[in-house]
C-alpha cells in the first residue's frame, strides 16, 4: 500500500494551528474506531453464534468479514480526508 502524503499547510488551515487539527483528527479517528468495532461485533455475532468445533464454513464467513474489513479506509486517513473536505465541525468545551 501506498503513503499518500498530506500537505501540511492545507491540514493546519483547517484549525487554528497543526497541534490542534492533530487533536481533531485524533479524536473523529477514534470515534471512527469505536463505530467499526460495533459494526464487526454485530456483523461477527451471528456468525460465533451458528460455529461449532469443527465448522470450516463458518471460519471462511469469518476470514470473509475480517478481508473485508481490511480493505476499508484506515480510521486516521478517513479522519484526515474528512478534515481536509470540511466534514468535520469542531468546538471548545466551556471553561467554566
Amino acid at each position: 500500500m501506498a503513503i499518500k502524503t498530506v500537505d501540511l499547510t492545507t491540514y493546519e488551515k483547517c484549525a487554528e494551528n497543526i497541534y490542534e487539527a492533530t487533536v481533531v483528527v485524533s479524536k473523529r479517528a477514534r470515534q471512527i474506531n469505536d463505530e467499526l468495532r460495533i459494526e464487526i461485533a454485530q456483523r461477527l455475532e451471528p456468525v460465533l453464534l451458528k460455529e461449532t468445533d469443527d465448522d470450516s464454513g463458518t471460519n471462511q464467513d469469518k476470514l470473509n468479514l475480517s478481508v473485508e474489513f481490511e480493505h476499508k479506509t484506515k480510521p486516521t486517513i478517513q479522519a484526515i480526508e474528512e478534515l481536509m473536505d470540511d466534514k468535520i465541525s469542531f468546538r471548545y468545551r466551556d471553561s467554566k
